[in-house]
């Protein structure tokens, strides 16, 4: 944290600065008004309602006068920085009367307390808690700049001095009560500054991090766009390539050519899946709320099952515990999850292991479970497998490559479903992802 004893805030934060730190001290001036206030009526209420021999009011005839000045004059201060605090809410910006109001009310609570120490007792340095206060309580609320403080000091040093010549004090004891005020009024300007210095770091920091983070934006939303332009720009010469190929069956080619072909179709559809995890990790980026509809899930699991059955001839199976089952899902989304998982458990399987999902509830929480018997997940590489370009992206069985975009995808999804993902496994008995959603209505 920078510190500022003995200078202000400089360069260009320093007007930003007083705007904030204005309408915070207005905010103060007002809560602290309307605590003086009540203070002071309290005490009004306790003068009326004793009897005059317990409260001994006739004795201090001064108490009565400034607890009627208070009662009259804090109302003002209350009713200006109410005001004030709407004007500045709207123009966004702080006037020299907003300033001047802070700078008149702090100096009326510092010579408030002041004042009670001379009502209390002809020596003041005898009685300085209520002054100390007023001290302590100013300098912490409000935000100064560096030249009203120091007026600050001098304005109340003034009215003390002014105050010891009033009280007709010796000049022993004008020299103690002297020396404490200055003590007390050194340790004001103390954490006056401090705290000045706190809240202009604080506030550079807010500055600064709002900054990053629009840069981050407009970074995020350029990066999208290139991607964009670079997967319509690749899908054409890779469908060309794919295209070309696929001529190429339609003679009557050897073995050899063949397989070449193969190949090469093999690696086209490999580009455009690795096209469309990008550009899917990057959509989701900038999705926080997507479209949802309701959905039983019983129906929904079966119809992803029987598309996967008709594709290849696997053992894959439903086990529900309940029906029916609601939940609020983005169809498209989330078939693309658990077409993910389901890819993933047959990658590190053998052909006639088994592939599960488990669907259940537990309090107003959905369950489905996508389980495997196949290889597992060593433990090293369980809590990398959910990042983006994982390094825990291995080679399946059949040789399938893997992105490491993937479950990335998939954890996006689910959380943008205010849902989660978690995944147990072990080495040579299986694997487990468990996604758990909120119950529909």
């Amino acid at each position: 944290m920078d510190t500022h004893y003995f200078k202000s805030l400089s360069g260009k934060y320093r007007s930003a600065f007083r705007n904030y730190y204005t309408l915070q001290n207005l905010v103060s001036i007002r809560n602290c008004a309307a605590i003086f206030f009540l203070i002071n009526l309290v005490l009004r209420v306790l003068v009326l309602i004793l009897p005059i021999s317990i409260t001994k009011a006739q004795n201090f005839p001064e108490f009565d006068f400034t607890n009627w000045l208070y009662l009259a004059l804090t109302p003002f201060f209350y009713l200006g920085s109410h005001l004030f605090i709407n004007h500045i809410k709207k123009i966004k910006k702080a006037s020299a009367g907003m300033i001047l109001l802070v700078f008149m009310f702090s100096l009326y609570i510092i010579l408030s307390g002041m004042y009670s120490a001379f009502i209390a007792t002809s020596e003041p340095r005898n009685n300085l808690t209520i002054y100390l206060i007023a001290l302590i309580v100013i300098s912490v609320m409000c935000v100064f700049e560096y030249d009203e403080v120091i007026i600050l000091l001098i304005l109340t040093e003034i009215v003390f001095t002014t105050l010891l010549l009033y009280a007709h004090a010796d000049a022993t004891s004008m020299l103690y009560d002297q020396l404490i005020s200055v003590v007390l009024l050194s340790g004001f300007y103390l954490i006056s500054r401090y705290f000045y210095s706190y809240k202009a770091s604080y506030y550079q920091q807010i500055i600064e991090i709002r900054s990053k983070n629009i840069e981050i934006e407009k970074a995020g939303e350029f990066k999208n766009q290139v991607l964009g332009m670079v997967a319509h720009d690749l899908r054409n010469p890779i469908g060309a390539v794919e295209s070309i190929a696929m001529i190429i069956e339609l003679d009557e080619i050897d073995e050899d050519m063949q397989d070449n072909v193969n190949m090469i179709k093999e690696s086209c559809s490999k580009a455009r899946g690795i096209l469309d995890d990008l550009l899917e990790a990057a959509k989701n980026d900038n999705i926080n709320i997507i479209e949802t509809q309701k959905i039983e899930l019983n129906q929904y699991l079966k119809s992803i099952i029987d598309a996967w059955k008709i594709q290849n001839p696997i053992n894959i199976v439903l086990i529900s515990s309940v029906n029916p089952l609601n939940a609020q899902l983005n169809k498209e989304k989330f078939t693309r999850v658990l077409d993910n998982l389901i890819s993933n458990a047959l990658k590190f399987s053998k052909e006639n292991d088994k592939v599960e999902l488990h669907l259940n509830k537990k309090s107003d929480l959905i369950t489905i479970e996508v389980k495997d018997h196949g290889l597992g997940i060593p433990q090293d590489m369980i809590p990398h497998i959910f990042e983006r370009f994982s390094k825990a992206g291995r080679t399946g069985l059949k040789g399938e490559k893997s992105t490491g975009l993937g479950l990335s995808i998939v954890k996006q999804i689910i959380e943008s479903h205010t849902g989660k993902i978690s995944v147990s496994s072990v080495e040579g008995q299986g694997t487990t992802f468990l996604i758990q959603l909120p119950v529909s209505a």
